[in-house]
């Protein structure tokens, strides 16, 4: 486990740089945190992190962007969902055999969807700007 504090967003966004610099192909990211807390400024961090020069911009709506580069990264918005088969209904199993990154917020909604062999990043806002994020390795608890 690793804990980091950031006290603004772009110090959110160098942190899931890092994080996914080495992340394998294939990795399942779950996150969790309030609305508001930086989840998609980590996810823009990460596709950085992955080489890929695009706007990241929260899926709510659509609740899928793709970003697609030599690494690609999937990124879900679940908070429109109601439960995980919805989002078996969208084709998860299919976004999953394509050896991206898939990254889920509001991953709780979706539990029964993964594995035990995602990471998982939640992200607590201390205070207006502050946050801690927390990244665990699949298994860690």
């Amino acid at each position: 486990m690793q804990v980091f504090h950031s006290k603004n967003e772009e110090e959110t966004e160098n942190i899931g740089e890092s994080f996914s610099a080495q992340l394998p192909s294939g990795s399942v990211v779950a996150m969790y945190g309030e609305l508001g807390a930086g989840k998609t400024a980590f996810v823009r961090g990460m596709a950085r992190g992955m080489g890929l020069d695009c706007r990241v911009s929260s899926p709510t709506f659509t609740i899928v962007n793709e970003y697609l580069g030599d690494r690609s990264l999937i990124h879900f918005d679940m908070y429109r969902l109601n439960d995980a088969d919805e989002l078996f209904d969208i084709g998860w199993e299919d976004y999953l055999r394509r050896d991206a990154v898939c990254v889920v917020e509001w991953s709780e909604k979706v539990e029964e969807a993964f594995f035990g062999d995602e990471y998982t990043v939640t992200i607590e806002k201390l205070s207006d700007n502050e946050r801690q994020i927390t990244i665990r390795e699949a298994g860690e608890s």
